[in-house]
């Protein structure tokens, strides 16, 4: 089991009703818990099923240099990078 944060932006009810199944909204579009790999896993694919046009972050903790992971939905301007195996994350320009 490990600790899960996700955090969504304009997504449909139905993924928020989801999310909130197995992991406690502690602010609008902000949920946590503990859960297995399979289970964030699960999580995941409801992610990617149901998101549709909105964004989402999950991460969650394990044994790497940094002590988390983290992977993306949707379109931001925070783009994952990985630098020498560390992860780090991009700003994109503003586009007016």
């Amino acid at each position: 089991m490990s600790m899960v944060v996700v955090v969504t932006e304009a997504v449909p009810p139905r993924l928020r009703g989801r999310l909130a199944v197995w992991l406690l909204e502690v602010r609008a579009g902000v949920y946590v818990g503990n859960v297995s790999r399979r289970i964030r896993e699960m999580l995941w694919q409801q992610v990617d099923t149901l998101a549709e046009d909105g964004n989402v972050v999950m991460a969650w903790s394990t044994n790497t240099e940094s002590g988390f992971e983290f992977t993306t939905y949707g379109q931001n301007r925070r783009e994952p990078v990985d630098l020498d195996g560390l992860r780090l994350v991009k700003f994109m320009p503003v586009l007016e």
